[in-house]
């Protein structure tokens, strides 16, 4: 299919978009793209054959690419051909084994995969000649590489391990006040009566719990073993969590440095023709970091898909000073984008989909 965009087309890419960009050489793997990696709205990301550890995390600026700066903070290499331990509270740079060439009105942006946020594992994508992580610029032709730190559990990972994935855009198309709001009386976007839509879908903070104990999430053990981040349902959870109920009061005090699994207070849905991604609530609030993952595909908690309206799993990792949660304290807003085509598989439609119909659920790592 043609890429020939006019200009008034604006929206995130669907699936068949994302492929027509592979067959075109807008997207350029060393090696032959696997049948799952294209999801709805994104493409998954490939660890390469080798790891850097390194000083520091860094930025290489507008005049120096990925590579240069890795020659210059690089303490060892690491081969993850037959598989590495990440250890924690260490920066590794991975070059990925998708680059990119992409047109001139196509630009990028990427996240972590839910599984990996869900695991506290920090990954951003970083190209050459940028100042900022995650975000590719229209027109960027050159390679990927992924910034990795493991924040809680020590992971092992190897050459095709997917940590990031990446959605492709033409122009801006995120819907905002009446548009929004129409949307909303269409597709009743989040269970809320009247909810506040102006600068996207506030989502609030469940601290009154889940069942008959009142469960409202996980706290992070430490000290633990390490996960294997391409195994799927095969670890205990009382190794690695410690379950969290509800206070009398409806609150939780976040720990300084502790990570925490919690839920959004509502269930919210991604319509087909739509994807969103969650934000910080208020980047003033520096106590704590919520959601670490924040691509919502098409079909996100969407009825037609299999879901009936989904809660957001809440990634959270407080700072340096304890804080108080309070039961239904917006932590974050869901913001909409329009797609430009609607995707030919939705999120839950036979796709492996780990998350759909969720309440609050821990990454695939994990037996239930």
């Amino acid at each position: 299919m043609s890429l020939s965009l006019r200009a008034d087309e604006k929206g995130i890419l669907p699936d068949r978009m994302i492929a027509a960009l592979v067959r075109s050489g807008a997207i350029i793997p060393a090696t032959e793209i696997d049948e799952d990696q294209i999801q709805p709205a994104s493409i998954d990301l490939r660890l390469g054959e080798v790891a850097y550890r390194v000083r520091a995390s860094f930025l290489p600026g507008p005049d120096a690419t990925v590579a240069q700066r890795i020659d210059e903070l690089k303490l060892h290499e690491i081969p993850l051909g037959d598989g590495a331990v990440l250890e924690t509270g260490c920066v590794y740079i991975v070059p990925l084994i998708e680059s990119l060439a992409l047109p001139g009105d196509i630009a990028a942006s990427a996240n972590p995969k839910s599984s990996t946020g869900r695991l506290d594992v920090f990954t951003r994508v970083i190209a050459d000649e940028t100042r900022g992580f995650d975000r590719i610029k229209p027109g960027y032709h050159g390679p990927l590489y992924a910034e990795i730190s493991p924040r809680t559990f020590p992971v092992l990972v190897r050459e095709g391990s997917r940590l990031s994935q990446i959605r492709f855009r033409h122009g801006h198309a995120v819907l905002a006040g009446d548009a929004l709001k129409a949307l909303h009386a269409q597709e009743r976007l989040v269970d809320v009566e009247t909810p506040d839509l102006a600068d996207g879908v506030p989502v609030g903070v469940d601290l009154v719990g889940f069942g008959a104990d009142k469960f409202i999430g996980y706290r992070a053990k430490r000290h633990t073993g390490l996960i294997d981040m391409d195994r799927r349902a095969t670890y205990d959870v009382g190794e690695f969590w410690e379950p969290i109920r509800a206070r009398r009061d409806q609150s939780l005090i976040l720990d300084p440095d502790e990570f925490y699994i919690l839920a959004s207070k509502e269930a919210v849905q991604v319509p087909p023709e739509c994807a969103a991604e969650m934000v910080p609530f208020d980047p003033l609030v520096g106590e704590f970091r919520v959601h670490y993952a924040g691509f919502f595909d098409p079909g996100f908690g969407y009825a037609g898909a299999g879901g009936r309206g989904a809660r957001a799993v809440l990634e959270v990792r407080s700072r340096e000073v304890p804080f108080i949660l309070e039961h239904g304290q917006v932590v974050g807003r869901l913001v909409y984008e329009r797609m430009l085509a609607r995707p030919e598989v939705l999120y839950g439609q036979a796709i492996g989909s780990n998350y759909q119909a969720q309440s609050l659920k821990l990454s695939k790592h994990f037996r239930v």
